[in-house]
């Protein structure tokens, strides 16, 4: 595999453990970075090793996020073949603009997937251009590296469409070890940690920037409520000044030491001189722990950490260290004495064990696991081919149900009550399926989700099954090599007949402003949008679902595997029909108010083009269909006239504001609805 990596902090030799760590796994790297940096307050040069394949650029600025680099080598580097282009830089800053601006205009890079990279877990609303640059980003991006949990949810909020993956910032467990450390085959492992006399002094360790959001006048009032505690401070900043006279108000000055900035070569030395570190920050409203590398550096040298609960520190420390509320300098006195003496040993092991998750071998091995999963390369079938489990979503039907269930019963069934009837439960039984009840009828995403997270055999291929759908084990057994033998493919269903045995069409276009014009037009076969497979019967690759994320919940009825698809589409997998298979589509689970029907499925629509339109092609969507159903309403006679008025004064409202007015619950009574009903062959029944 061959990669681009473009990221302006790679100027720091240790932070290129990433590029070593991926070349080391066979991976093709080219990296370009900044030739000059300011790194920890002091200009960084580039000084690339002998084996490395690292070109230093030149940029102008030097905030990280208000800097571009020169464009010459960047487009150079653009126009050699590579299988991904990795921007590590934040997804609103000016220089992934101008890289994937420099993609678009380079022929050869165009539809090379990219990966972005974001830290940012704030939830901030940037100015224009900003907040511009950054959903252009995320749309454009195939997947995206975040390095702690908030900030792939939110890159995942704004509007990257796939699942953000999580992985840690690399320590080099080479540099930072435990004084005594040895290797085992069990893995990297130190001496026992001595047992302390309670009564001896604890040097608690302090290593950052010299803020008050860092928490470091915290610790001084941590420090005049335990005797014990001894303080060494490693950092410069505004505070350096006040540090002094702080530690004298509040009585301690005798037991703090101010050692000042240290060369990040003598770091490991320094963290092997402290009993416990501590890491005691202070979010602020723009401002909070994005991963506490020190915390880590910490535990790879044997040594116990005590954060406090700001920002990505409960994720980083949590389990392998001591988390203490945010600015309660009690609590963090006692949990450092505690940390150093009583749970000395507990945390020294934990610690070794996080520190070898956040190591650059584990990282490189998360990156390349992203990338394989970018470019399909982990959906090669491996052998033997993954398992295959059944999700029925339920609600109420027990007959209905069991008509669904007979013909797969032999296969790993669920089924997800959103009922919670006990004849559901007891049909299960019966049949010898899981029965699985969420305490909630959520809809049909909802229930898929719920299902999803209680796979019976975690990395699954999912075949959802609506309870009016029956399709047998065989055929089945068609659509998961179908699946199979295409490494591209997403989803594929099988073809249908109603109850009747007509031909019932299962794949549709992704819905669009465009598409909706051209069918208000009567224009349909223009349309080139790309397809879908209904979710009446569909079957879901494991791959595609690790990639692309669950349902979204927001659907409570309809478009939700209209959502699904369109997100894995624009991350590069398609949608196919299976002929060979075929499936029988009863309906009747619609039931209820063709009306209500109506209102839950065009407000689905009006989601799902919100979603993936913004705000302006939802309101160009929705006059194409007023004005189509206008006219249609002038000159279609009788019934089919009636419909299109009503449909009419269904988008001249808005969809979601009528749905509203029936409410979600009247929609229990169609969540086991049939995914069959796109928008040209919606019932035209509606309400004003």
């Amino acid at each position: 595999m061959r990669v681009l990596r473009v990221s302006h902090s790679a100027v720091v030799d240790e932070w290129r453990g990433r590029e070593r760590a991926l070349t080391a796994l066979g991976v093709d790297v080219e990296l370009c970075c900044a030739r000059r940096w300011h790194a920890g307050g002091a200009p960084v040069m580039l000084h690339a090793r002998p084996d490395e394949r690292v070109r230093g650029v030149r940029t102008l600025g030097r905030h990280p996020a208000l800097f571009v680099y020169d464009p010459l080598p960047l487009w150079r580097a653009l126009g050699h073949e590579v299988d991904v282009i990795d921007v590590h830089e934040e997804p609103f800053a000016l220089a992934t603009a101008e890289i994937l601006l420099l993609r678009a205009l380079r022929r050869q890079a165009r539809r090379t997937p990219v990966v972005l990279y974001t830290a940012q877990n704030l939830r901030k609303r940037y100015p224009i251009p900003f907040r511009w640059l950054e959903r252009w980003a995320l749309r454009a991006a195939s997947g995206v590296s975040a390095c702690n949990t908030e900030a792939a949810r939110i890159a995942e909020d704004k509007g990257f469409v796939g699942r953000a993956r999580v992985i840690p910032l690399g320590v080099d467990l080479e540099r930072f070890t435990p004084a005594d450390a040895a290797t085992t085959t069990g893995g990297r492992v130190g001496a026992p940690a001595p047992t302390r006399d309670p009564a001896a002094p604890i040097t608690v360790g302090f290593i950052g920037r010299l803020v008050p959001e860092k928490g470091v006048l915290l610790l001084l009032d941590a420090l005049a409520r335990e005797p014990r505690l001894r303080l060494r401070v490693v950092g410069t900043g505004p505070l350096a000044s006040e540090l002094p006279a702080h530690a004298a108000s509040v009585g301690v000055a005798d037991r703090v030491e101010v050692v000042g900035s240290v060369d990040p070569a003598g770091i490991p030395e320094i963290l092997r001189t402290f009993d416990v570190l501590a890491v005691p920050s202070l979010p602020t409203a723009s401002w909070t722990e994005q991963f506490g590398r020190v915390a880590v550096e910490a535990m790879a040298c044997g040594v116990p950490v005590v954060s406090s609960d700001a920002g990505a520190l409960p994720d980083v420390v949590g389990g392998a260290g001591v988390v203490v509320p945010t600015g309660d300098a009690a609590a963090l006195a006692d949990a450092l004495v505690d940390a150093a003496g009583p749970r000395a040993a507990e945390l020294r092991a934990a610690g070794f064990v996080r520190a070898e998750e956040c190591s650059w071998g584990a990282v490189g091995r998360d990156y390349l696991e992203l990338y394989r999963s970018i470019v399909h390369e982990a959906s090669v079938a491996p052998e033997p081919t993954p398992t295959l489990e059944v999700i029925v979503v339920a609600y109420g039907a027990p007959e209905l149900l069991r008509r669904a269930l007979e013909p797969v019963a032999g296969l790993p069934v669920t089924v997800v009550d959103n009922s919670s009837l006990p004849a559901i439960r007891a049909l299960c039984d019966e049949l010898g399926v899981r029965y699985l009840d969420p305490g909630r009828n959520g809809g049909f995403a909802a229930g898929v989700n719920h299902g999803l997270a209680n796979l019976i055999a975690p990395g699954s291929d999912v075949l959802l099954l609506n309870p009016d759908a029956e399709i047998s084990a065989d055929d089945v057994a068609r659509l998961h090599r179908a699946l199979r033998a295409r490494p591209d493919l997403a989803s594929v269903g099988p073809a249908q007949v109603d109850g009747q045995g007509h031909e019932a069409r299962v794949e549709w276009w992704l819905p669009s402003p465009s598409g909706t014009w051209l069918e208000s037009l009567g224009l349909a076969r223009l349309r080139r949008d790309p397809s879908y497979v209904i979710g009446s019967v569909l079957l879901l690759r494991a791959e595609a679902l690790d990639q692309v994320g669950w349902f979204d919940e927001q659907y409570f009825l309809y478009a939700e595997e209209a959502d699904w698809a369109h997100r894995a589409h624009r991350l590069g997998w398609r949608h196919a029909v299976v002929p060979e298979a075929r499936a029988v589509h009863v309906g009747a689970g619609t039931g209820g108010d063709p009306r209500r029907r109506e209102a839950h499925f065009h407000a689905s629509q009006e989601r799902f083009l919100r979603k993936h339109f913004g705000a302006a092609g939802w309101q160009w969507a929705r006059t194409g269909q007023w004005l189509g159903a206008t006219v249609r309403s002038i000159v279609l006679p009788g019934e089919r006239g009636r419909a299109a008025r009503r449909r009419a004064a269904l988008y001249r409202l808005g969809p979601a504001r009528v749905e509203a007015r029936f409410g979600r619950a009247d929609a229990a009574s169609t969540s086991t609805v049939a995914h069959a009903t796109p928008t040209t062959d919606t019932p035209a029944e509606a309400t004003a």
